[in-house]
């Protein structure tokens, strides 16, 4: 009896459509994004900063290079690197006993983070962005603003009233919409609209994420994130704009979308 070959695949890998790899990363194009770093940041909980990997001989930024090509390889997103120490700084004037005072800032390794900033690249050049996501989001997209939008908006409203038409508007703010992502359907989003080994690896990024909470020296125990996406990296801002990219307008509706980072 003939059993075929998909039934001894993952299931993810036998629906994704065939493409070719990523290609690898450069030595070179790692140390210039080292270079880039802002040594302002702080790290994460592996303490390494961004000073530490501007001091690496070529030898270790080699060896660099192979982990981050092993992980276009491989299409797994190493564990460690999916770890967050999310740091509480109080608001001036605010109660130090309500929880609403406080603004998380979540620290992830550098390394990881340099990852990102050439995976993005990568992600930009061998995918058409500017088709996946809807000419009417402005957020987190080179050469657009608030204020561009703004203008889009108010230009809809004056072309109505000179028109005699009807408009009537509706402005929705999504309170930590970063945080709120489902997890599911943007992989499902992502499976549709992006190549198999970049949907591959994103699953991997997305899955398995843990964080914990750092505040006066003392950490508690380790969370499993169950929704939202990584923030800290420059993965996140994307991923969001691609869960929301598949709001459809109509004839006679306008859609203004803009994505904020806290």
């Amino acid at each position: 009896m003939f059993t075929p070959l998909s039934s001894f695949l993952p299931h993810d890998l036998v629906l994704c459509p065939t493409s070719l790899h990523i290609t690898p990363f450069s030595a070179a194009e790692v140390s210039a994004s080292i270079a880039r770093l802002n040594l302002r940041k702080a790290p994460g909980y592996d303490l390494i900063a961004g000073k530490v990997l501007q001091e690496l001989p070529p030898a270790a930024v080699g060896l660099l290079t192979t982990i981050y090509n092993s992980i276009l390889r491989l299409s797994y997103y190493p564990l460690l690197w999916k770890f967050a120490q999310i740091v509480m700084l109080p608001k001036p004037g605010k109660p130090p006993y309500d929880v609403a005072s406080y603004r998380p800032i979540s620290l992830l390794p550098i390394a990881s983070k340099v990852f990102e900033k050439l995976h993005l690249k990568r992600l930009r050049s061998d995918v058409e962005i500017s088709h996946v996501i809807p000419s009417y989001q402005f957020g987190f997209r080179t050469g657009h603003s608030p204020i561009q939008q703004a203008h889009r908006v108010v230009n809809e409203i004056v072309t109505s009233l000179e028109e005699r038409a009807l408009c009537t508007a509706v402005f929705l703010d999504v309170a930590q919409a970063f945080d709120k992502v489902w997890h599911i359907g943007l992989l499902y989003k992502l499976k549709n609209s992006l190549p198999g080994p970049y949907y591959l690896l994103l699953q991997s990024y997305l899955s398995d994420r843990y964080f914990q909470i750092r505040y006066n020296g003392m950490c508690n125990e380790s969370y499993e994130v169950r929704s939202g996406v990584p923030q800290g990296g420059v993965l996140g801002h994307l991923l969001c704009l691609l869960f929301t990219a598949d709001l459809q307008p109509t004839d006679y509706t306008t859609i203004a979308t803009f994505a904020r980072g806290s």
